[in-house]
């Protein structure tokens, strides 16, 4: 199986289970070997009192992102530490994206960078993800006992 069939198929799987990122209409629009970029429609129900999108649907876009980088090899991983930096508000009604690339990896740690943007290219917010690998795969693959 090459790394890029590996990658599309790990993502399937952890998107057919996802019910959070499903729920707030994330899209996968872009997968490969450490490297996910998804979007999501700002709605109205993630606007805080200032009529920005919250951080936390900010925050959730970029964690998913980071997520689908880091299992894109077919071994559960999970987040170790996250930690979030706010450019510029998210506004009602725009798509965001986010953009996850490892930056290393090395055993079981991993370190991924995520950018989310505007629909207009501006910065929103800038994640870097810590993670750890865990026993066991989101499939089987050939030759595999499971």
């Amino acid at each position: 199986m090459t790394p890029q069939l590996r990658a599309e198929k790990s993502a399937a799987a952890m998107l057919e289970a996802d019910h959070a990122s499903q729920g707030l209409g994330m899209q996968i629009t872009s997968i490969a070997p450490g490297a996910a970029t998804l979007t999501m429609r700002v709605t109205d129900a993630m606007l805080n009192g200032h009529k920005m999108c919250h951080g936390g649907y900010i925050f959730t876009l970029a964690d998913s992102a980071f997520a689908f980088a880091c299992n894109s090899y077919n071994k559960l991983t999970v987040a170790q530490q996250n930690q979030i930096t706010y450019i510029a508000p998210g506004k009602g009604g725009e798509l965001l994206t986010a953009t996850a690339l490892e930056t290393a990896l090395a055993g079981r740690s991993g370190v991924y960078d995520v950018m989310v943007t505007g629909e207009d290219g501006r910065a929103v917010a800038t994640m870097r993800g810590l993670s750890r690998t865990l026993k066991g795969q989101l499939f089987t693959e050939d030759g595999d006992t499971p």
